[in-house]
């Protein structure tokens, strides 16, 4: 996908250890203390979620329909995040037996307490990483400024390439669900997400090259900081470009599905552009078939608290936080070439 800041800043290595790469979520909600939902605040390292839920379930006795979690989270990463366990009689085993170390593989209980509910997905604040970068390779002043750029302006929402596969094959893979070939339940599920998110992109890159992916298009639909909520399209005036400038709206693009498209103007005739290929209308025709609807997404996206740390000539330390459904591999896109050198799962 085409950067918004520019040409490459550096060349770096990403998870030479899953210690570079820590994750953790920010809760959605208080814990109420009461009912027959235990949750479980864990760390784990080299383990993906479903590892983790599966193991759960087994040191519980239960089935995996009983284990709650808001988001996916990679292997090769160090990851604190909840998850709920419904034991209707309000009994736990011992805590200490749910403690995991095995080879690179470790999980440890951090925090548990009882809830009226089942951890839904999506029921997150969004998650805080620090990830280090070694082997760094730029000019330490053009790295810094691009840094300080992305503070102050941030970064296209794309999706994230975890979206595509290991390969980079569920778009394909997608429209050959679409045209009839069967796939498993699960996997229909993650090829929907690809083709959506492959045409989102599109529409995000086209802005990002006319360098409208932060700038008002005429025809624009708006999305409410820190909501789904939307509005517009309407005359773009002071109090707009105020809020727009302030963080609290940003444009948006397309989530495929049935439904005209929101946007007018400028706006429809550049998504309509970017989404007229073969490819990209086969992709269209089979989410409509779907009957997914029409939706937004937030076109950019501003990392919180974003700072850095140089740890050594060559190694690079980033902290910030994003909203859930977000991902930190677009904000390093944004610096250059990173490598991750460790496989996420």
């Amino acid at each position: 996908m085409p950067r918004a800041h520019g040409d490459a800043v550096l060349s770096a290595d990403m998870r030479t250890t899953p210690e570079d790469f820590v994750v953790e979520e920010l809760p959605g909600f208080e814990a109420s203390g009461a009912g027959e939902h235990l949750l479980l605040t864990v760390e784990k390292r080299g383990m993906n979620t479903g590892f983790a839920a599966r193991h759960i379930a087994q040191w519980a006795g239960v089935g995996e329909v009983a284990i709650g979690y808001a988001g996916m989270k990679d292997r090769h990463a160090v990851t604190r995040q909840r998850f709920s366990v419904h034991l209707p009689k309000k009994v736990a085993p011992d805590l200490s037996t749910l403690d995991f170390a095995q080879g690179e593989e470790r999980l440890t209980v951090l925090e548990h307490t009882w809830h009226a509910k089942k951890l839904p997905r999506g029921a997150l604040a969004g998650n805080r990483f620090v990830l280090t970068l070694r082997g760094v390779n730029g000019e330490r002043a053009a790295i810094d400024a691009r840094l300080h750029a992305i503070a102050q302006r941030g970064v296209p929402n794309y999706f994230g390439e975890q979206r595509f596969g290991r390969e980079g094959d569920n778009v394909a893979n997608a429209r050959a669900m679409f045209a009839g070939r069967r796939v498993r339940r699960e996997q229909r599920t993650m090829l929907i997400s690809a083709a959506r998110s492959e045409l989102f992109n599109r529409v995000l890159a086209q802005r990002v090259q006319r360098a409208c992916w932060d700038a008002p298009l005429d025809g624009d639909v708006w999305m409410l900081d820190g909501s789904r909520s939307v509005f517009g399209p309407e005359p773009f005036d002071d109090a707009l470009a105020q809020r727009l400038a302030s963080f609290d709206i940003h444009p948006t693009g397309p989530l495929w599905g049935r439904g005209e498209l929101r946007t007018t103007g400028e706006a429809a005739l550049l998504e309509t552009d970017a989404l007229s290929g073969e490819e990209a209308l086969a992709l269209r025709a089979g989410l409509e078939a779907e009957g997914l609807k029409q939706e937004r997404r937030a076109l950019r996206l501003k990392p919180v608290d974003l700072a850095w740390t140089w740890r050594e000539d060559d190694v690079l330390e980033l902290t910030f936080a994003l909203p859930p459904g977000t991902y930190a591999t677009v904000v390093l896109a944004e610096l250059g070439e990173v490598r991750a050198v460790g496989r996420a799962g």
